[in-house]
């Protein structure tokens, strides 16, 4: 199949099983959940009884004393004692193997071509870091929420895109299945959808 390329008459041709294949939503949804799940810190942890310094000793004598019976001054229902359920560090990544990752990578890509939320361009980039520069060519595309992706990694264009909460740059090696949802619109340069192309094949 061929796509149009933005402000051009040429066309760049593309794979079928690429930007053509079949949207495929109960993937796309469970390799979001999974990459979003891999990015949570999962570092919430308590201290159970064991782990609470002090408290060797017996506070007193078994019997007696006419008080309750005590081991620890670091029993769960002491104040300063240990949690009673200690929360503990989790993962909270889930396997997603390769084949199912880039198959929800080409559905998606896929949609977006179908939709007309898919861009193309020859190239793009700014001479200089400046936003307003960056701006300027994003109001030619009628959008200021994108996402550009180009083959390498653009220096002048990350940068000029860092006061922009609604742009993202990135390349195709930093190209992730939440990124390209998060936008109204992706661009793509000719050389990344060549790139993302050999990718997914």
């Amino acid at each position: 199949m061929d796509i149009q390329l933005h402000n051009s008459a040429n066309k760049i041709s593309v794979s079928d099983a690429v930007f053509g294949a079949e949207y495929n939503e109960g993937l796309i949804h469970q390799v979001v959940t999974a990459y979003m799940a891999a990015g949570r810190a999962g570092t919430k942890a308590q201290l159970a009884k064991g782990e609470v310094s002090g408290g060797g000793k017996k506070p007193w004598k078994q019997k007696g004393s006419g008080r309750a019976r005590a081991g620890s001054i670091r029993s769960p229902l002491w104040r300063g004692g240990g949690k009673t359920f200690a929360a503990v560090p989790r993962d909270h990544s889930q396997k997603v193997n390769r084949k199912m990752y880039r198959g929800a990578l080409r559905s998606i890509v896929a949609e977006l071509a179908r939709q007309g939320h898919l861009v193309v361009a020859e190239t793009f980039t700014v001479d200089a870091i400046k936003t307003k520069g960056l701006v300027a060519q994003l109001e030619q595309l009628g959008t200021q929420d994108i996402l550009i992706v180009t083959g390498e990694l653009d220096k002048n264009l990350f940068l000029s895109s860092r006061n922009l909460h609604t742009v993202a740059v990135c390349d195709v090696e930093a190209l992730n299945p939440v990124a390209l949802l998060r936008h109204q619109k992706v661009l793509m340069t000719a050389d990344a959808v060549k790139k993302l192309e050999a990718w997914l094949q």
